[in-house]
């Protein structure tokens, strides 16, 4: 027995005066199912309209997980998964929590029925669609839609439920304005619109929400300027609006909200001449504040000292200057960045931030990087928090050994000291940091062997020591590091084999062992290393072949073995690399055809003259066809001919040699490569000139050859000696082309020869050398990616690089149309562009430029069929495996050096990686976010200018933009869709008088 009592009200069954009369039986029966079975009489409370309205949710959603399996007629809805019921209004549905369920699909719109709903939280689901309307939720006190999938736009019936107290839609994908009515949500005490693509502006009408304490906007695309009413909301607890498009000024107001416990405005393009200098008095309760990536100026306040509950400051990436103050006080400080600013601190008595901040010893994370800090690092750098986890000093101009102390920081993950000019040895330091995750030293000076105490660093996964003076082996120890994924040594001194140890390295993804002296075969069993992605081993001198087990490399993207003494063929499992670099070895053999082989702009084989083959895109000469009778009829007459010969030819040599050696000196001294009107110089007077070729007079090293400086005695005159090394095969010929280059050509921005010098040596070797005159600046490369030598803290102004861009463009011109015959330098690089102490460029390096003889018109592009010419990252596309060469292909190579003189940027930087390059990257941003992508000393003394009002912003912008115009110009993939070297000069030199011209 039991009593079944239905409290319906206004909204019950007996209520709906349109329910069929069918209808009303199957309720009836649907609520008696809920007494069924009790002992003694109960009273059941239940809402008809409710129970509908879960039941059509429970149906048009998805569950894959059962989380509403409980939600049928055997058990009374109000103890529903996720089903709350009200005490005071019994069988009413009041909150509907199901958060992290794995429910999916459309909220069906009848849950807008539950007209007692206070509490509705869906979040982290996989819910879709538009948002449910809210029309009918007049009771609704907390609504968490947030980490769904949401879209379409915020209607205006959020604004009408004044009860809200708490709304998170973040984590979905909500686009459109965030309603300008949102500010009659007179309760709202909390709003999370972040991460959605929401746009238009902040409504000022969100300061009639004077309760707000939780505003939280931030990765969304909202633009315009903060609104200055914001600083109303004096109950605001945190603002967080990063990650937007923000503009304009940071209005004072919100530095006046004295309860804000988190500031995050990062990642914005706000402005201000200096955040208030009394911050640290206006916000007490600050906690967090990060402005980092924004357009911020002047000092850093010095009053953020007094905020004892500060825990994160991040104000990265902006225009701060001055000194670094001292927080010695923030004793609860974990995370301080303030890196790519304009910061200084030159010498040890004004560190006093470093002194400081040894007494907040819960700090985990220091960043100082990109700055100007100069002089050494202070010992008391060992006394920072043994929390420390992160440390970055790296691009900065400090100097001298790494103090032994940063040993005590053995907490450390993360250590960057790069692009400074620290010296010494890494020895006495390092082996104490024994939980090192990523160690960079890159572009410094410092010397001596890699030491064995990296042994020590096992859980080491990240390592550059790129661009220092290491010499010596590579330490075999470094197979016991395990965890390494990327080994950067490149442009250093070291020798000898490469360790078969590092086969050993399983995660290994990336290893540059460039531009050393190494020696030896590449090991075979490097193809162990199955994540390998990057091998860069050019400029070297190793030898063998080119392992076959690469091919067992399915991850292999880039393969780089570019002047090196490989030789024999090149294997075809290769096939699968996105890019290779083989050029200048001596192999041999047929190219195969198939993968990268089929892609001329992917693959460099330039500099093997026995290779040949491959498809008709890479123009290399067609493979000889050998019957099968004519290879035995061959390998008999070599068994019986050699030892014939070869007794004869022994004879003859022996009287040759003799004949030879009278002979050769009288020959090569009455040579005169260049003409009789360029004086002589004998081998004897370069040995003098160049202190016997000593390394103290050392300038560079080159394809072909080495670059020294000297004195000539006799002329009086400083110059530079490129000696051609013979042994390399392409040496003479290189010679031989430079010398026919520049025999006749004379322009002011072509690097002015001397003579030339074609005997023998001291041993009565053929000795070739040409004599130019001295460049005292040193070359482009060396201004635009220096490694801390005396030219550390001297960076290329914007008017120095129009002056070298209009100096080549100029060079170029000349070259292509005005010489007596067209000529294509084949090889334009920053490194082959010379400074003089005017700071005026002069291009150099004709070693493999081509010379067309026409006699007819002067076509715009003049071809021919060769090997490769050029340097990785330079080429241009078409050029591939040595294809067919052109003017277009000097203007490319010019592309390439000018937006590398804007962005500060290698072609060939390790952020270029899966189909993005320096053309793209900058395109991508261009016009319009152009300061995104320039170099950052660049951009610096832009802002600098516009500040002093020496030129306007607006001037400086649109030079930039002119110029990277050019540069996208000449760098189209397609040959024919490049402008010609006359028109670009003609436009860097319109840029040029237009930008001097609004100097005042």
């Amino acid at each position: 027995m039991f009593v079944l009592c239905i409290f319906a009200g206004k909204t019950g069954l007996m209520s709906d005066q349109s329910v069929k009369p069918n209808m009303l039986l199957l309720l009836a029966l649907l609520l008696l199912s809920y007494g069924a079975g009790s002992v003694r009489c109960s009273t059941v409370h239940a809402n008809i309209t409710d129970i509908l309205a879960l039941l059509r949710f429970k149906k048009s959603t998805e569950d894959p997980t059962d989380a509403l399996r409980n939600w049928n007629r055997s058990i009374y809805y109000c103890n529903w998964n996720g089903v709350k019921c009200s005490l005071l209004h019994p069988g009413r549905v009041v909150a509907l929590n199901l958060p992290g369920q794995s429910l999916s699909g459309q909220v069906n719109p009848s849950l807008g029925n539950i007209t007692f709903l206070k509490r509705l939280n869906l979040s982290y689901n996989g819910f879709s669609g538009q948002l449910p309307p809210l029309n009918q939720f007049h009771e609704l006190i907390s609504l968490d839609l947030s980490s769904n999938s949401f879209q379409g736009i915020i209607s205006d019936s959020f604004t009408n439920r004044s009860n809200l107290k708490l709304v998170d839609l973040s984590r979905n994908m909500l686009q459109g304005l965030i309603p300008a009515k949102i500010g009659s949500l007179y309760n709202l005490t909390r709003l999370d619109l972040s991460k959605n693509n929401l746009t238009g502006v902040i409504p000022p009408t969100i300061s009639n929400a004077t309760k707000l304490q939780l505003l939280i906007l931030q990765e969304n695309e909202l633009g315009g300027s903060l609104p200055d009413e914001l600083g109303q909301l004096s109950n605001m607890l945190a603002f967080l609006a990063g990650n937007n498009r923000l503009s304009g000024q940071i209005p004072p107001s919100i530095f006046n909200l004295t309860s804000l416990q988190f500031l995050s405005l990062e990642a914005n393009r706000l402005q201000m001449a200096a955040l208030p200098p009394d911050i640290g008095d206006t916000l007490p309760y600050l906690q967090k504040i990060t402005l980092g990536k924004n357009m911020l100026e002047g000092p850093i306040p010095a009053s953020l000292d007094n905020i004892s509950g500060l825990q994160l400051i991040d104000l990265s990436n902006n225009s701060f200057t001055g000194e670094i103050p001292s927080l010695g006080k923030l004793l609860n400080l974990v995370y301080l960045n303030l890196g790519d600013n304009k910061l200084e601190s030159s010498d040890n008595q004004r560190w006093e931030s470093l002194y400081g901040l040894t007494n907040c010893s819960f700090l985990k994370v220091l960043r100082f990087k990109n700055n100007q800090l100069t002089g050494a690092i202070p010992n008391s750098v060992g006394k920072l928090s043994p929390e420390l986890r992160i440390l970055h000093l790296g691009g900065n101009n400090l100097s001298g050994i790494v103090p032994l102390s940063i040993g005590n920081l053995d907490g450390l993950i993360e250590l960057d000291l790069s692009t400074n000019s620290f010296n010494g040895s890494i020895e006495g330091w390092l082996e104490s940091l024994k939980n090192l995750q990523s160690l960079d030293l890159h572009g410094n000076n410092f010397v001596g062997t890699i030491p064995p105490s990296f042994g020590n660093l096992t859980r080491l996964t990240i390592l550059y020591l790129a661009n220092n003076e290491f010499q010596g082996p590579i330490p075999p120890i470094f197979g016991k590091l395990t965890r390494l994924s990327t080994i950067d040594l490149s442009y250093n001194n070291l020798q000898g084999d490469i360790p078969s140890e590092i086969s050993g390295l399983k995660q290994l993804r990336t290893l540059n062992l460039s531009s050393n002296r190494l020696t030896g075969e590449i090991p075979d069993d490097l193809s162990q290393c199955q994540d390998m992605v990057t091998i860069q081993m050019d400029h070297n001198n190793l030898t063998g072949g080119i392992p076959t087990t690469f091919g067992d490399l399915t991850s292999l993207s880039v393969l780089s073995l570019s002047y090196n003494d490989l030789s024999g063929d090149i294997p075809a499992s290769l096939q699968h690399v996105s890019k290779l670099d083989v050029s200048h070895n001596h192999l041999q053999g047929e190219i195969p055809k198939k993968g990268v082989f089929s892609n001329a702009s992917a693959v460099s084989l330039g500099g093997n003259s026995e290779l040949c083959g491959g498809v008709p895109e890479l123009h290399m000469p067609a493979c000889p066809v050998a019957s099968h009778r004519g290879t035995k009829i061959r390998y008999y007459l070599i068994r019986v001919l050699i030892p014939l010969f070869g007794f004869m030819s022994l004879v003859l040599l022996v009287y040759f040699l003799v004949l030879e050696r009278k002979m050769r000196r009288t020959r090569y001294e009455s040579e005169a490569p260049l003409g009789e009107h360029f004086p002589k110089v004998s081998y004897n007077d370069l040995v003098e000139a160049t202190k016997n070729f000593s390394e103290s007079n050392l300038l560079g090293k080159g394809s072909y050859g080495t670059v020294y400086r000297g004195k000539l005695v006799q002329h009086k005159l400083e110059v530079a000696v490129k000696v051609f090394n013979l042994e390399m095969q392409g040496a003479e010929r290189s010679f031989l082309s430079e010398c026919e280059a520049l025999r006749s050509v004379q322009h002011r921005n072509l690097v002015s020869i001397i003579t030339a010098c074609s005997t023998i040596d001291s041993d009565g070797s053929a000795f070739r050398a040409l004599i130019y005159e001295f460049m005292p600046k040193g070359n482009l490369d060396a201004w635009l990616h220096h490694k801390g030598d005396s030219k550390a803290d001297k960076h290329l102004t914007l008017t120095q690089r129009i002056g070298i861009a209009v100096n080549m463009a100029d060079a170029l011109d000349y070259l292509h149309n005005d010489s007596e015959n067209p000529i294509i330098h084949c090889d334009l690089k920053p490194s082959n562009i010379l400074l003089d102490d005017d700071m005026v460029a002069h291009l150099g390096d004709f070693g493999i430029a081509r010379i067309f003889l026409d006699s007819g018109p002067r076509p715009a592009s003049s071809t021919s069929s060769i090997g490769v010419r050029g340097t990785i990252g330079y080429i241009p596309p078409e050029y591939g495996g040595g294809g067919r060469i052109s003017t277009s292909g000097d203007v490319y190579s010019f592309g390439i050096v000018l937006l590398e003189m804007l962005t500060g940027k290698r072609p060939t930087d390790p952020m270029f990686t899966d189909g993005l390059d320096i053309v793209n990257f900058v395109g991508s941003e261009f016009p319009h976010q152009i300061h995104e992508v320039i170099d950052i000393y660049l951009k610096g003394e832009c802002e600098d200018s516009a500040e002093a009002r020496s030129v306007s912003e607006g001037s400086v912008h649109q030079c930039l933009v002119s110029l990277l115009q050019v540069a996208v110009s000449c760098t189209h993939s397609i040959p024919s869709e490049r402008a010609n070297m006359r028109d670009a000069a003609s436009k860097i030199q319109a840029i040029q008088a237009s930008y001097l011209g609004r100097q005042t």
